[in-house]
């Protein structure tokens, strides 16, 4: 049956409306998107700033890196900072973790300005800077997994380490693992800025990176990596496994044979590590007892490592800010002011 012309025109305006519709949907969808990209890349810039109960915090928004992905850095300066002083500096990874339980996802923090001002005011630590270097969120594992030992590894094994799931289903990572990046990122980018910002004491000796669970993994390989810039590193709760605990990757191996081989001279280090005896801590003791003697081997003694048990910790922030002040105290021991 032909169609006259009143359906023509009725039917070419229904198709010139539903390519309209089609083209507005489209362009919103293009917006979200960019939309979604925007709050990506600004999602740093825009975290809520932590409030600390003594001294202050300076908060980088979304320090750009060539190396790594964007991410805030909250820099903590002791009450008595002034610009005839320079001071220490102490990198501590997970930097949102550490100064205010009310924009911590967990309401969990380290209590790094307490535990600093404390320390402080007993002359049991100088007056520092803590520069707190957030983690990246689902890069966290990438960037912190030390890159060299698991390029040790077999192709096979890597393989499988990258499928590995956490017990929530989730994976570990989303990403090659690019730990060397992260350093060159902290070494190349964020010291020479700090250094250049703030009344710092630039040379290694004044130099601390520390950090729990994969940030005490990251801390000692730093240490090794660049011992130069870096020479004191506190690893709390260090994370041998890697991984999940029900995992079997030859993974702890790959970190003793690194550090048989890279371990820096112990006259010009210091260096401390410890492990809780309750849930995910209760799978380092027998890997850190291994590290010990490596670390006697390298002629590494009380004077310049310590390692520490604490039977009933187990793997939280609670459990890293009791006790903080052990290794902010010997990280420090015999400083001369």
């Amino acid at each position: 049956m032909p169609f006259n012309s009143n359906q023509v025109n009725f039917f070419i305006r229904t198709m010139i409306d539903i390519k309209r519709l089609f083209l507005l949907l489209n362009f919103s969808f293009v917006i979200a998107q960019c939309w979604a990209q925007v709050a990506v890349k600004d999602s740093f810039k825009y975290a809520p700033f932590q409030v600390p109960s003594f001294g202050k915090i300076e908060r980088i928004d979304s320090f750009a890196s060539m190396y790594v992905d964007a991410r805030n850095i909250d820099i903590w300066l002791p009450e008595t900072y002034n610009d005839s002083t320079r001071y220490p500096v102490i990198y501590m990874h997970d930097g949102q973790m550490l100064f205010d339980t009310a924009y911590t996802w967990n309401h969990r923090e380290w209590r790094v300005d307490e535990t600093m001002h404390e320390l402080i005011a007993a002359r049991k630590l100088p007056p520092a800077i803590v520069v707190g270097v957030w983690n990246s969120g689902k890069m966290r594992h990438s960037d912190y997994f030390p890159e060299k030992p698991f390029n040790s590894l077999p192709q096979t094994t890597q393989d499988s380490v990258y499928k590995a799931l956490r017990h929530t289903g989730q994976n570990y990572f989303f990403g090659k693992v690019q730990s060397d990046n992260y350093l060159k990122f902290l070494t190349t980018e964020l010291k020479p800025f700090i250094d250049s910002t703030f009344r710092t004491k630039p040379d290694s000796m004044n130099t601390v990176i520390m950090g729990s669970s994969m940030g005490g993994l990251i801390s000692i390989y730093a240490l090794c990596e660049y011992p130069h810039i870096f020479g004191r590193a506190a690893c709390l709760s260090t994370h041998w496994i890697g991984v999940g605990p029900k995992e079997k990757f030859p993974i702890p191996e790959a970190f003793q044979k690194y550090l048989k081989k890279h371990l820096p001279k112990s006259k010009y280090h210091r260096i401390y590590f410890d492990y809780g005896m309750v849930g995910l801590d209760s799978n380092y003791k027998t890997h850190q007892v291994l590290v010990n003697r490596i670390m006697k081997s390298k002629g590494y003694s009380k004077k310049n490592w310590l390692t520490k048990e604490f039977k009933h910790d187990d793997h939280t922030e609670v459990a890293w800010s009791k006790r903080l002040h052990i290794p902010l105290s010997f990280l420090f021991m015999h400083y001369k002011y």
